[in-house]
């Protein structure tokens, strides 16, 4: 994988290089400094602890959560490609942009799509440890649908999105394969995502997103038992939710529901940020989801803490969940986090 990683880079930077080139047999340029402009290489570190008591068993344990690299190449002013690698975990981001104009980009490769209004933002900036709602982790395959597996919310296909009348709506239709990343297709079918997102001020959006299409099982799920591995099965998403950002406080909302094969699944979340001065923050969330409407395989999660912004894109954070399900025990989950990033 991390030749794969490597040999990518090279071939992104090789492009900058050949598009470099061809300019200098215009004009005089220095190559070193245009190169330096054009490749962007960032990266961070989420690290952490984590102590929890489920069904009267108390565990804890260090953990690194994520480890990531990438390389963003500006081969020319509309056209740009990037890599990115989870060294934790596998290659995730590998995906060209071409802009056509300024309504309407292109891009092709494995990227995360535009289901939901969290799913596109990056960890770096979300509020909880946990980074994303129940129902978006769920519903977007970022874990914990076994019928889905790991697949962070990615999928390989083509996507056209831009923004209209002065920046103030933003679209995003994608045909994807709905197997998720470094895998090809499991049907003939291809999933249809599409998101519209209505930007009344700076500080305020409202989003819809939707997804079509056929899931292939890879493995069995306790919460829809009908399905088994390697069947074809309908996989349909739909989400509304809305953000509001000011100085003294910011608020996420979103309600979700998914539809796979027979069953139904239900979510929704609202997540506050309230900055008590200019590098500490206090942090609240409460978290539903119903993973089956029918057997009620519902859980709650209310979140409360703090994060101490000490440099730029770096933080600690400290977080107390507490996680009632309805269909188990109670239990308490503490968390702590630092995050560095450049």
């Amino acid at each position: 994988m991390k030749r794969k990683l490597i040999s990518t880079t090279i071939f992104a930077c090789l492009c900058c290089s050949i598009a470099i080139a061809q300019q200098t047999e215009k004009k005089e340029i220095d190559w070193t400094q245009e190169l330096t402009k054009r490749v962007n290489v960032h990266g961070y570190e989420q690290a952490g602890f984590t102590f929890k008591d489920v069904n009267g068993y108390a565990s804890n344990t260090f953990q690194l959560y994520r480890t990531l690299l990438w390389v963003n190449c500006d081969i020319t002013p509309r056209w740009s490609f990037r890599v990115m690698h989870d060294f934790s975990s596998k290659l995730q981001d590998v995906y060209t942009d071409f802009k056509v104009a300024d309504g309407l980009t292109i891009r092709f490769g494995q990227f995360k799509h535009n289901y939901t209004l969290e799913n596109p933002m990056s960890p770096t900036t979300l509020e909880l440890i946990d980074v994303y709602a129940q129902s978006v982790v769920y519903l977007c395959g970022n874990g914990s649908d076994p019928l889905l597996g790991v697949q962070y919310g990615r999928d390989l296909g083509l996507e056209f999105s831009g923004e209209l009348f002065n920046k103030h709506f933003f679209y995003a239709v994608a045909a994807m394969n709905g197997q998720g990343v470094n895998v090809k297709d499991g049907n003939k079918y291809k999933d249809l995502i599409v998101k519209a997102e209505t930007r009344v001020t700076d500080g305020l959006r409202f989003v819809v997103s939707g997804q079509l299409g056929k899931g292939h099982a890879i493995d069995s799920s306790i919460y829809n038992p009908a399905i088994k591995i390697g069947d074809n099965y309908t996989r349909n998403r739909f989400s509304a939710g809305g953000e509001f950002k000011s100085k003294p406080i910011s608020i996420r909302s979103e309600f979700l529901a998914g539809l796979d094969g027979d069953v139904e699944s239900l979510g929704a979340y609202c997540t506050v940020k309230v900055p008590v001065c200019k590098t500490v923050d206090v942090i609240a969330s409460l978290d539903y989801f119903d993973k089956n409407t029918d057997v009620s395989m519902e859980q709650t999660n209310y979140t409360i803490g703090l994060q101490y912004w000490y440099f730029r894109k770096c933080r600690v954070q400290l977080q107390y969940t507490r996680c009632q399900l309805g269909y188990a025990k109670d239990y308490n989950n503490l968390q702590t986090q630092i995050q560095i990033a450049f």
